[in-house]
């Protein structure tokens, strides 16, 4: 019997270089996979003790499918069985129970900065589609309308225009930094504010939450779904938006309220919206796939080969971090300060 520890690998690694290298952790550490298909059964396997001896767990956000979200009675079963580490390969970590885990001694890393620039390469192309009214012009001319019959109305630069970021971390600061090169006047709410440094980096300005929602002609959201930010924007926050004003979701789908979206844009308070993910996902709301103003995307945000690389590449990093000397490199904030001792 091996006396090395073991990895468990939950979900596909996608890319020669970061399978190369996950493939070198072998050398340290034994990895095995799971033989469940569902969540209830990977309890189960969970508590046969078919992963004793695991020590760090490598997973994807779409390992879900089989785990399950990892909380409760999943949580307490690895633990048992030794796992001290979860490395996941994303920025969000909304799957994961952050705080059974840090009472279970279990300690959590994400890929933090990874996904900037494509995050907020998707939110600029969803921002620019809804303020030049792109999405409804596709249409048309797909159905060799042209620009439709009667024509249809007309966009608006982003020149000049205000952007409201809620959340302004890596992804936020990176795309503030790519709209003022279009013009935009910047301004930003955060959990707390950034130093005047960063703020004079970034070209941004500090408003209050209610403040940022009736000041803005377009609403970016960039920040991380929890328990204080689900439906953080609902049919009272949309009712203090400008009229006509412009959302953009490029976080999680449930930090917006989906139905109340769906009446503030049958009602016009909201003009349109450029929606990434989805409060149901892949489900989506009906009304929302039939509006043209609305443009969706399938969960694009870090869909290329570059992004999708350096993701796998970070985790696998944070999985021989665990292994060869006990820590994580980019522990998740509400873990801050939390012993790495047993």
């Amino acid at each position: 019997m091996s006396s090395k520890p073991k990895i468990l690998l939950l979900g596909e690694i996608e890319h020669q270089p970061a399978q190369t290298e996950f493939n070198s952790l072998s050398s340290i550490a034994d990895i095995i996979t799971p033989k469940s298909t569902t969540p209830a059964d990977f309890l189960q396997e969970c508590r046969s003790g078919a992963f004793n001896g695991t020590k760090a767990i490598y997973r994807t956000f779409h390992s879900v499918s089989i785990t399950g979200r990892i909380e409760g009675e999943v949580v307490e079963a690895l633990a048992k069985a030794g796992v001290r580490f979860i490395s996941h390969c994303g920025a969000g970590y909304d799957q994961i129970d952050v705080q059974k885990c840090s009472e279970s001694k279990i300690h959590v890393s994400n890929t933090p900065t990874a996904v900037d620039a494509s995050t907020a390469d998707t939110a600029l192309f969803l921002l620019l589609a809804t303020l030049r009214n792109f999405p409804p012009s596709l249409l048309s001319l797909r159905s060799h309308q042209w620009r439709g019959s009667p024509p249809l109305r007309l966009g608006h630069d982003p020149e000049g225009k205000t952007l409201g970021i809620i959340g302004m971390g890596g992804i936020g600061r990176n795309l503030a930094l790519k709209c003022r090169a279009l013009g935009m006047k910047i301004i930003y709410h955060n959990r707390s504010r950034l130093s005047e440094e960063v703020e004079k980096e970034v070209g941004a300005e500090y408003r209050g939450f209610e403040a940022l929602l009736g000041e803005s002609d377009v609403v970016s959201v960039n920040c991380p779904l929890n328990e204080k930010t689900r439906h953080l924007l609902g049919e009272k926050e949309f009712e203090k938006m400008k009229e006509g004003a412009i959302v953009i979701n490029t976080a999680r789908g449930a930090v917006i309220d989906e139905e109340a979206l769906v009446r503030a844009l049958d009602s016009g308070r909201i003009a349109s919206a450029g929606l990434d993910v989805y409060e149901n996902e892949p489900s989506i709301h009906p009304e929302l796939i039939d509006n043209p103003r609305v443009c969706l995307l399938p969960h694009m945000g870090t869909w290329t080969v570059e992004t999708q690389t350096k993701m796998e590449l970070w985790t696998i990093e944070n999985v021989r971090s665990a292994l060869e000397k006990g820590e994580l490199i980019s522990r998740v904030g509400e873990q801050k300060g939390m012993s790495y001792e047993s």
